[in-house]
């Protein structure tokens, strides 16, 4: 790549993974791979937009076939998933599903299990609340529940076998729930001989899923608990990196925050992430929301999404993964000029009115068709 990048991957559509070995070398097959996922998110995105993200296209209906717990303290639960269908499931590593509850409720969730099974997804889910998604999954989610998921679409790939790879070491970062999508990544690591290590952070042992499985990797695994305490600090989890190494991190966004500011002065290390949480406004301007429909208006704070202030008069709205990714709570605007922060959406969709209310804003009132 001419240039290193350090941002949130925002879609496998618009961006190509950067080489692990040969970052100033494209690679011509991987050109033409990722041209090919541009070409299928692209017509995926055409498909479900119509629907505003509540369309069937490309939904395959899954069974629960096990439900088991992934942490000592049981907040974090483990399902298998396995198509009615009988067709085989292909995904890659940093991958992640949307699951459509019985609720209704749509859900992003990362595949956590082994490429090469191409038999069943596999997710785990931590509890975050009673009545939410995560509530629903633990409590009335059984085995024998038939689920709706969609297609796998990856924002968080790894790029590895890349044109004359010249990068030395892969450091792994955890924290919490965000285990999920970096667990397949050590077996692919492994799999093709990149050298790695991992840091894995969460509030104590008891509620850390998976961790068992991390013993057999010895000392390449170094877990680090707060225990009520302040988190670790970010040279802890970064540890020392040899030069040309890359890093990838998911986590909470405070974590990331640190090891991106860690990491400014280290341009030799490549810098991948994924949140599971939204990140905090930014430059935000107080606005005026307005529903078209009803002539309902909204205050929107400054420090605060659209969404979130929408969510106040409007508690069943559609929503979802809260970053721009899922389109699940997209709008129409009808009045207003929004200020798109996501690149969820093209120009074109943007030209036509679509508006992501979970990331963007206005500089002045905004009228929806709500």
């Amino acid at each position: 790549m001419p240039t290193l990048r350090r941002r949130r991957p925002a879609s496998i559509a618009t961006q190509i993974p950067p080489h692990l070995r040969g970052r100033y070398r494209r690679d011509p097959f991987l050109r033409i791979v990722t041209g090919g996922y541009r070409a299928i998110n692209w017509i995926d995105a055409r498909l479900r937009l119509p629907a505003l993200g509540a369309g069937s296209a490309g939904q395959r209906a899954v069974q629960v076939v096990s439900k088991d717990i992934a942490a000592p303290d049981g907040s974090v639960i483990a399902l298998v998933l396995e198509p009615t269908d009988g067709a085989a499931v292909r995904w890659s590593v940093g991958a992640h599903i949307d699951v459509t509850l019985p609720s209704g409720r749509i859900r992003q969730y990362s595949l956590c299990g082994d490429p090469a099974d191409i038999e069943n997804y596999r997710i785990a889910v931590r509890r975050v609340s009673t009545d939410g998604g995560s509530g629903e999954i633990h409590d009335d989610v059984t085995v024998g529940t038939v689920l709706q998921v969609s297609v796998p679409r990856n924002a968080f790939p790894l790029a590895i076998g890349g044109f004359r790879q010249q990068t030395t070491h892969v450091r792994l970062i955890a924290g919490g729930i965000g285990i999920t999508p970096i667990r397949p990544m050590i077996s692919a690591l492994e799999s093709v001989g990149v050298p790695w290590s991992m840091a894995y952070a969460g509030r104590d042992r008891d509620s850390m899923a998976f961790l068992d499985g991390m013993r057999r990797f010895g000392d390449r695994v170094t877990v680090l608990t707060d225990d009520g305490g302040p988190p670790p600090a970010a040279s802890a989890l970064v540890g020392e990196l040899p030069p040309r190494s890359a890093v990838y991190v998911c986590g909470p966004p405070p974590m990331i925050d640190a090891v991106r500011t860690h990491l400014a002065a280290r341009p030799d290390v490549e810098l991948h992430y994924e949140r599971f949480s939204p990140a905090p406004v930014v430059d935000g301007r107080p606005f005026e929301l307005h529903f078209a429909r009803t002539d309902e208006r909204v205050p929107v704070a400054a420090d605060e999404t659209a969404l979130t202030a929408l969510l106040r008069v409007r508690p069943d709205a559609t929503y979802s993964c809260r970053q721009g990714f899922c389109r699940s709570c997209v709008v129409r605007v009808v009045d207003g000029v929004p200020d798109h922060r996501s690149t969820g959406l093209s120009q074109a969709e943007r030209d036509e009115g679509y508006f992501l209310p979970c990331v963007s804003r206005a500089d002045g009132p905004l009228s929806v068709d709500m």
